[in-house]
């Protein structure tokens, strides 16, 4: 059905869905159905025979299984640093330094942190959050700027810094294209992601200067309404800061080695899984050095921060096998046919950046986005010639973008929640500085659209 308009079907059903149904899983669900049964020739017996066929064909690709397991992994770090008082330790650590001294210092710190912790966005957002409610109240500034500053800058970092689940799950994506550098293809993305680049300057451009627009000129200060649920202990600031390194320092290692000297030709997979293993092997020597929790305590907990992450994981698979089907049916193949003939060579990036942002925007995820998005961008660019880095990166930026001005976004809500700011108000303040950001991405995709 390449050279078909019905093609299209499933992406297009599984944007429907996950508008109508708020479900990024549901709607992969029955997109992979629908696909297969398309691709075995409308026979609804087998396709559903192929959906569970390629859902286990996820699992035979040992790359895959590194990424997978990454990803159930870092559920159990993050939950293990913020139970053995490792966060708190580490909050500790920063007030006892006395470097915040004006307001200025004040919202840097939330902005600093949320570009430094980009291993998981949500104990980056917890972390500034719990380390600057305070001083925002005392320096007179609003819990919406503290909202803004933290989704701004771990969400965007999240996909330019690469060493974590956002970069394990888009070198899955990459993987099933037989290219001979995945790894540098995924670190080629990083210059031409130009709303993350954007949206992480005018977040320290906000916190340098103090300057704010828009309804956050209004917002009041000192709203807090929830305050994160975080242990109570308190552990040395080195329990959290120490495993953090080794994620980064193994990964990069790895990749130099797997690559024989060249971190861009190493094995992704290989690299951040080992690396997880052995920074959370580091981090349950540091709990048990310091006594903070007993082994019992530590298989528990590490097993409930697993458990929180099987939606994230299941959604990953079926991602995984989404992408497989939509490759077997030719969508990406139709699409960037009809793009090649249609539509002008300078006007594809900012198109790809247009589509992913409303359908992130719309379903509230990015990783959905995706998955459905990069199986399109990826035969576009052979099509067109146009590098492929530059087009996947136009998916990743848009996906960023429409997920940082969602109100249904897990970033946005857990940004709310961190800053103890009321839902609704950082939605509505943040919004001009994620359009403004938007639209000055689109001029760039233009422009550099017009040197190829």
């Amino acid at each position: 059905m390449q050279d078909s308009v019905l093609s299209l079907l499933p992406p297009v059903v599984a944007i429907a869905i996950a508008i109508w149904r708020k479900s990024a899983l549901l709607a992969l669900l029955c997109a992979l159905v629908l696909c297969q049964i398309m691709v075995a020739k409308w026979q609804p017996v087998t396709g559903v025979v192929g959906s569970v066929e390629g859902l286990a064909a996820v699992f035979s690709s040992l790359g895959n299984v590194y990424i997978i397991t990454f990803s159930l992994l870092i559920g159990a770090l993050v939950k293990l640093m913020n139970a053995s008082g490792a966060v708190n330790g580490f909050i500790n650590h920063l007030s006892a330094l006395k470097l915040v001294r004006n307001s200025r210092q004040a919202s840097l710190l939330p902005t600093i942190i949320g570009t430094s912790i980009f291993t998981d966005t949500n104990l980056s957002m917890f972390t500034g959050g719990m380390a600057s409610q305070q001083l925002f109240d005392q320096h007179k500034m609003s819990r919406a700027r503290l909202a803004y500053l933290l989704d701004s800058t771990c969400a965007p970092i999240s996909i330019l810094i690469l060493v974590n689940g956002w970069g394990a799950y888009v070198l899955g994506l990459l993987d099933g294209y037989s290219f001979e550098d995945p790894v540098g293809i995924l670190i080629g993305t990083i210059g031409f992601n130009f709303y993350a680049i954007i949206a992480v300057a005018l977040a320290y451009y906000t916190a340098f200067s103090g300057k704010v627009y828009g309804p956050m000129k209004s917002a009041a200060v000192g709203n807090g309404l929830t305050q994160p649920e975080f242990s109570s202990r308190v552990a040395p600031a080195r329990v959290m800061w120490l495993p953090f390194i080794a994620l980064l320092g193994i990964t990069l290692a790895l990749l130099w080695v797997t690559g024989d000297g060249d971190i861009r030709r190493g094995s992704g997979s290989f690299s951040v899984f080992w690396a997880i293993i052995s920074a959370l092997v580091l981090l349950i020597a540091l709990i048990k050095l310091y006594h903070l929790l007993t082994m019992k305590e530590v298989i528990k907990i590490s097993i409930e921060g697993i458990r929180y992450m099987l939606l994230p994981v299941a959604i990953l698979v079926l991602s995984f096998a989404f992408g497989d089907a939509i490759k077997a049916l030719g969508t990406g193949i139709y699409v960037s046919q009809l793009m090649h003939v249609e539509v002008p060579l300078f006007l594809m990036a900012p198109i790809i950046f247009i589509a992913a942002a409303i359908m992130a925007f719309a379903t509230g995820t990015s990783w959905a986005t995706f998955a459905i998005l990069i199986p399109i961008a990826v035969p576009v660019a052979a099509q067109t010639g146009l590098p492929v880095h530059f087009l996947v990166a136009a998916v990743l930026g848009g996906g960023i973008f429409g997920d940082h001005a969602s109100p249904i976004s897990d970033t946005t809500v857990v940004a709310s929640i961190a800053s103890g700011c009321d839902h609704f108000e950082h939605v509505k303040t943040q919004l001009p500085y994620a359009l403004a950001a938007g639209a000055a991405t689109l001029i760039l995709y233009t422009l550099v659209g017009l040197s190829f």
